[in-house]
C-alpha cells in the first residue's frame, strides 16, 4: 500500500510548536483522530507509548515514526507533522527531530504498518526528499512531493529487477536488526542506491519484523561474486556455503554502503564453509572471548527465566497477601479459595524457572537441537536425581544445578553435532530426529544426576551460610548486592546481583531480594531528587529527564539513570552506589522480605515490613541524591 493512500490532508500539520517528545505524540494521535482513522484516541495513545519504551522511534537524521498496532484502530492510516524549531524527541543520534510521521494499524489488519515503516525509512534516506518534505508550503505539495517520491521508488525496483534479471547480481546483501524495523531497510536503501551508483548491480534481502522480504534465489547466490551480511542478530548462513561472505553490523550497511561493496569486489573476501552445525554463528570479525560468550548464554537463560520467576512470585505474594493466617497457619497461602488458587498457579510459573533456565542457556550454545535436551536437564537437576534416587528428593541442586545443567546440555549437544557430522548425507534426518533428542537427553540428564550431589553440597553450604547470617553480617551482605545493582546499572556486575537474588528466592531467603530491587530503584530516584531540589547542578534537559526517572525508579528500572552516568560518571557513580548501599544495608537491617523479583513500589503491600522498606528506599534516595550535589559544581549561567 502507497503513503498516500494511508495519508489525508486532514492529518497533516507543517507548522507545529511543542516542547517534549510527550507533546508530538499527543498532538499527532489528535491528527489521527481528526482523520478518522482510531475508535479510541487514548488506548491507541498507550499503544504509541507503549512502543516507545520498547525503545524510541526516534530513527535519527531528524526523523521520527511513532506507531501502535491495535484494537483502538479503526482503519489503517497516517499522521504527519513537520516541527521547523526541531523537538527533542530522544533519538538514536541524541539529534532534535524536525519531521515525524506516526503509523496507525488496526488489529488484524495485516502487516500495514510493518510495510509502511519499511517504505518511509527508505523514502527518509534521501536527504532531498526529506528537506522538501519540511519546505512543503501546503498538505497538497507535502503529499504531492510523496507521490513523486513513490513513483520515483516502483520504478527503479522494477528497473533494478529487469537489469539484475539480465545481467545478474554481482554482489548480494542480507540486513537485519533485532527490532526488524527501521535500520534493517534503512541499510538495505543504502547499500541498492550505492551500488547502483557505483554501476554494481546489488541485491538485499530484508530480514524484518514481518518476515524475509526479497529473498535470494539459489541461481542469485550461486552467480554472485560475493554476499554481504549487514546484522545485529544471527543469520542462518547454511546457502552460502562456499561464497566469499561479509559480515558486519547493519550500522555499516547504512553508514560505510561504499566500503562493504568496494570489499566485495576486491577478491579478498574469505570463502564461507559452512561446518554443518546447526548451531554455527556469525563471525563477525572479532574474536569473542570466552567469558564474554559464557555471559551471553547465561543471559539468554536468564532474560527467558525472568518472566516466570516475575509473575510466578508475585501471584504467590499476592496469595499471602490475600489469605488469612488465623484460618491454618500451617497453610498459609492456601487458606482461601482465590489465595490458593493464586498460589498454585504462581508456584506452576515458578516452578519452570529452573528447566527454562537451563532450556535457553542450552539453546544458546547449540540452537533449536539444545532446548529439549536443556530443558529435561533442567528438571533432572530441579528435582535433585541422583543415580541411588532417580526419582529425587535426597538433594538440593537448585539454581547452580539448573545452570550447569544449561551448559553441559548445549556443549553436549555440539559435541553430537560435531560427531555425527561425516554421516551419509541420506541418513542426515536422523540426527535431529532421532540422535540429538535421544542421546542428547540420555547424556544431559546423566551427566546432570553425576553432578547433583555436588551442586546439591555447595548449594546447601551457601544456603546455610546465609541462613546463619544475623546483625552485622547480614547488613554487610545487603550493602554489597545492593551497591552492584548501581556498578553498571544493568551491566554484567548488576545482573550477577540480580541473579544471585532470584536464584535464592528458591532456597526460601527472600531479604537478599528485598535489598536488591531496594539497591536497584535508588539511581534514578537519586538523580530525580537532585535535578529537582539542585536544579542549579542540571541543563535544562537533564532537568526534564530527571522528571522522568521519578517513575523509572519507583518502577525498579535503574536503566534511567545511565545517560546522566555516562555524561558524568565519577560523580553520578559514587553517589549511586553509596545511596544504593544504603538503602540495601537498611533493608536487611528492618528485616524487609520480597517473594517477587521485579514491580517496585507497586508491590509494596507484598513486601514484609513495607513501611520500613519504603524508608530504606527514601534514605539511600536521599544520601545518592546529597552527595551527588555536594560532587556536581553549579552550571554557569551560559551552560
Amino acid at each position: 500500500m502507497r503513503i498516500t493512500e494511508l495519508l489525508s490532508k486532514q492529518a497533516i500539520d507543517l507548522d507545529v510548536s511543542v516542547n517534549s517528545k510527550a507533546d508530538v505524540i499527543d498532538y499527532m494521535t489528535r491528527l489521527q483522530e481528526k482523520a478518522g482513522n482510531l475508535n479510541d484516541r487514548e488506548e491507541y495513545k498507550k499503544g504509541v507509548l507503549a512502543r516507545e519504551e520498547e525503545g524510541t522511534t526516534g530513527i535519527g537524521e531528524g526523523i521520527a515514526i511513532p506507531h501502535s498496532r491495535g484494537p483502538a484502530v479503526k482503519k489503517a492510516g497516517l499522521a504527519a507533522i513537520v516541527v521547523k524549531d526541531g523537538v527533542d524527541y530522544e533519538s538514536m543520534d541524541d539529534e532534535p527531530v524536525y519531521l515525524a510521521f506516526m503509523i496507525a494499524a488496526p488489529e488484524g489488519g495485516g502487516n500495514i504498518h510493518l510495510e509502511a515503516l519499511a517504505r518511509l525509512s527508505t523514502m527518509l534516506m534521501d536527504e532531498d526528499f526529506k528537506n522538501a518534505l519540511i519546505q512543503a508550503k501546503s498538505a497538497d505539495e507535502f503529499l504531492q512531493i510523496i507521490d513523486d517520491k513513490e513513483n520515483e521508488l516502483d520504478g527503479k525496483k522494477k528497473a533494478a529487477a529487469a537489469e539484475g534479471a539480465k545481467t545478474g547480481y554481482r554482489i548480494l546483501a542480507v540486513t537485519a536488526c533485532p527490532t526488524g524495523i527501521a535500520h534493517t531497510f534503512m541499510a538495505a536503501e543504502n547499500l541498492e542506491k550505492k551500488g547502483k551508483e557505483m554501476g554494481i548491480p546489488v541485491k538485499v534481502e530484508t530480514q524484518g519484523a514481518d518476515g524475509a522480504k526479497n529473498v535470494l534465489t539459489p541461481e542469485e547466490i550461486q552467480a554472485a561474486e560475493c554476499i554481504i551480511i549487514a546484522a545485529d542478530k544471527n543469520v542462518d548462513l547454511a546457502r552460502f556455503n562456499g561464497k566469499p561472505v561479509i559480515v558486519t553490523k547493519v550500522a555499516d550497511g547504512i553508514h560505510k554502503p561504499q566500503e562493504l561493496i568496494e570489499h566485495g569486489i576486491s577478491g579478498q573476501v574469505p570463502v564461507y564453509h559452512h561446518s554443518g552445525s546447526a548451531s554455527e554463528q556469525m563471525e563477525t570479525g572479532e574474536k569473542e572471548s570466552i567469558g564474554r560468550k559464557i555471559y551471553k548464554d547465561l543471559m539468554n537463560g536468564v532474560s527467558h527465566m525472568l518472566p516466570f520467576v516475575i509473575g510466578g512470585g508475585i501471584l504467590i505474594a499476592l496469595a499471602f497477601l490475600l489469605d488469612d493466617y488465623s484460618i491454618d497457619p500451617s497453610n498459609f497461602g492456601k487458606n482461601t479459595p482465590v489465595a490458593a488458587y493464586l498460589k498454585t498457579i504462581g508456584e506452576y510459573a515458578f516452578g519452570m524457572m529452573l528447566p527454562v533456565l537451563s532450556g535457553y542457556i542450552a539453546m544458546s550454545i547449540a540452537d533449536r537441537p539444545g532446548l529439549a535436551v536443556g530443558f529435561v536437564a533442567g528438571l533432572v537437576a530441579k528435582a535433585g536425581s541422583t543415580f541411588a534416587n532417580p526419582a529425587g528428593g535426597d538433594v538440593n541442586a537448585g539454581f547452580l544445578g539448573a545452570l550447569f545443567a544449561g551448559f553441559a546440555a548445549g556443549y553436549l549437544v555440539l559435541g553430537l553435532q560435531k560427531l555425527t557430522s561425516k554421516m551419509p548425507q541420506a541418513l542426515n534426518s536422523l540426527r535431529p530426529m532421532i540422535i540429538y533428542p535421544v542421546f542428547g537427553i540420555f547424556l544431559g540428564s546423566a551427566v546432570t544426576t553425576l553432578i547433583n550431589p555436588f551442586m546439591g553440597m555447595i548449594n546447601d553450604a551457601l544456603t546455610g551460610v546465609l541462613n546463619s547470617m544475623n546483625g552485622a553480617s547480614k547488613v554487610l551482605l545487603g550493602i554489597v548486592v545492593a551497591g552492584m545493582q548501581s556498578v553498571d546499572m544493568g551491566g554484567p556486575v548488576n545482573k550477577t546481583s540480580y541473579v544471585f537474588a532470584t536464584s535464592q528466592l528458591a532456597e526460601g531467603n527472600f531479604e537478599i531480594m528485598a535489598a536488591v530491587m531496594a539497591g536497584g530503584m535508588i539511581p534514578p530516584l537519586a538523580i530525580a531528587l537532585c535535578t529537582t531540589f539542585f536544579k542549579n547542578r542540571f541543563t535544562q534537559k537533564e532537568r526534564e529527564s530527571g522528571l522522568v526517572n521519578y517513575v523509572l525508579g519507583l518502577s525498579f528500572i535503574s536503566e534511567g539513570a545511565i545517560p546522566f552516568a555516562a555524561s558524568d560518571p565519577l560523580r553520578v557513580l559514587p553517589s549511586c552506589i553509596i545511596g544504593s548501599a544504603t538503602a540495601g544495608g537498611l533493608s536487611m537491617l528492618f528485616g524487609c522480605t520480597l517473594r517477587a523479583p521485579h514491580g517496585g513500589i507497586f508491590v509494596l503491600p507484598t513486601i514484609g515490613h513495607p513501611l520500613l522498606y519504603a524508608l530504606a528506599i527514601l534514605v539511600g534516595s536521599v544520601v545518592g541524591c546529597l552527595i551527588l550535589a555536594v560532587l556536581k559544581k553549579p552550571l554557569k549561567e551560559a551552560e
